[in-house]
Formats: C-alpha cells, structure tokens, sequence
C-alpha cells in the first residue's frame, strides 16, 4: 500500500519549489494533497496538474483568517485532517541585520513562522483526531548561521526550537512534530537569493561545492526525506531536525 494512502495533507507553499515537489511525491503516495499558497494562478495550475481529487486554496499564510478558512475548507471536503507540513517560506533580503528594515523583517517573520502558529492554532483539534504529524521545512541554516542572511537565518533557527518544542508539547496527543533541513536546493527561491549575491556567476559552483557529495540537488529529495516523515514509517520520530543536505553540516573541508 502507498505510505501515504489516503491521508490528507495541508501543505503551505505548494505550489512551487521545494512544496511542489513535496506535493507530486504526496500525491504518488497516495495522499489527498491541500496546496495553500499565495499565488491563485501557481495554485490552480498545481491542482490541474495533480488531479481534481486534490485541493487548492488561496491562501496569505500569514494572515489569521486566511488560514482558519483554509483548513475549514480541508476538513469540509476530506472529512479529516492527518498532517500539516509548514512549508510556506521567503528568503529575501540577503543582507546583514542593521542594513534590514523592519518591514523586511516584519514580513520574515510573518510568513516563516507566524505561519506555523496559525496552521498549528487551527488544526490542532483536527489533528488530535487523527493522531496526525506537523512537518515544517527548515533549513540548515538556521543551525549554522550564513552570511548576509541575518533575518531569514534567525526564522530558521527559531523554527528548529519551535519543532522541538511543539513536539514535546504535543506528544500527549500522540501528534509527532519533525522539520527537515535542506542545505542548497534548486528553487526559484535559491536562484533569486543567487541574483543577490555579489558575485552571482560563482553562485552555481559554489553550490555544487558547500555538499560533499558534489552537487546542489532539485527538490525531489527534500521531498522523499519528507513522505518518510509523514508516513507511519517514522512513527516514533518526533523533534528531529533532520539533514537532507548532501553532508554539508560535516566538518571542515577543502573546497579547491
């Protein structure tokens, strides 16, 4: 049987990068996948191309109603709710602290982890039901820290204490809580963080060379990482951050 057979899924940001990928590999494990994201245009193309059995709604993660709305019309339509995977995600600006506005970083914080208190606000209840899972998309930067990121590193490393956090709080529940924790992938998001950068020609090698095993990956690994984590596969996993990195969280290495 499919790991995901039959469960229902509220992804946030699924309608493209890391989340689309997520939602075609949910999708093939048999899941009924909910795409919330901002973009009504990238929404309802997603939802053509999965199938009329899945669901999308536009949806600003970061405003309150949105997301209570959002999740009603999931549970409306499926009947349950089995997972929610805080994918939703900005990385801009790349630049370091005192050189960040506050609407800048307001607007980071309000989508990247506001986020999570919303979805989890609002499916709790549904989840308990279920004895569902919280993923929420990461990155390995939140645990080392980047360059000229301060404000977007900042709600990643919040989020990793947030997971563990919400997963001893919701273990009672028989909720797991987990994140995934990409280093470099290839997404629209990566590539304008790359046209950032000083140096954006150089970005590419680079990219290939900060993973040992040699490349800067597409999506559709975070995305296998991400079935097994939703899937009753990992059903005594809970506040972990897990790596889907290629290594790059190892050590000291020549990179010439």
């Amino acid at each position: 049987m499919a790991l995901l057979y039959q469960k229902t899924i509220f992804l946030t940001g699924g309608s493209t990068g890391i989340g689309w990928e997520c939602a075609k590999a949910y999708a093939a494990a048999g899941a009924n996948v909910v795409i919330a994201a901002s973009s009504r245009e990238q929404v309802e193309d997603a939802i053509k191309q999965l199938g009329p059995q899945h669901l999308g709604v536009e949806c600003d993660v970061s405003n309150a109603s949105d997301v209570e709305a959002a999740i009603l019309q999931t549970i409306t339509k499926y009947g349950r709710l089995d997972a929610i995977h805080n994918n939703a995600g900005i990385a801009t600006p790349s630049k370091p602290l005192h050189e960040t506005s506050d609407q800048e970083w307001n607007r980071l914080m309000d989508v990247n982890l506001k986020s999570v208190l919303f979805t989890t606000r609002f499916g709790f209840e549904a989840l308990k039901q279920t004895k569902g899972c919280i993923l929420n998309t990461s990155s390995l930067v939140g645990e080392i820290g980047q360059e000229n990121h301060a404000a977007y590193t900042a709600t990643k490393g919040a989020m990793n204490a947030l997971t563990k956090s919400m997963a001893l709080d919701y273990a009672p529940y028989n909720i797991r809580v987990n994140a995934v924790s990409p280093a470099g992938v290839w997404t629209p998001m990566l590539r304008e963080w790359s046209k950032e950068q000083p140096n954006p020609a150089s970005i590419e090698k680079y990219l290939d060379k900060i993973h040992p095993l040699g490349y800067c990956p597409e999506g559709d690994v975070i995305a296998d990482a991400c079935v097994f984590l939703l899937s009753d596969k990992a059903r005594f996993i809970t506040g972990t951050i897990l790596p889907v990195s290629g290594g790059a969280e190892l050590g000291y290495r020549r990179t010439y």
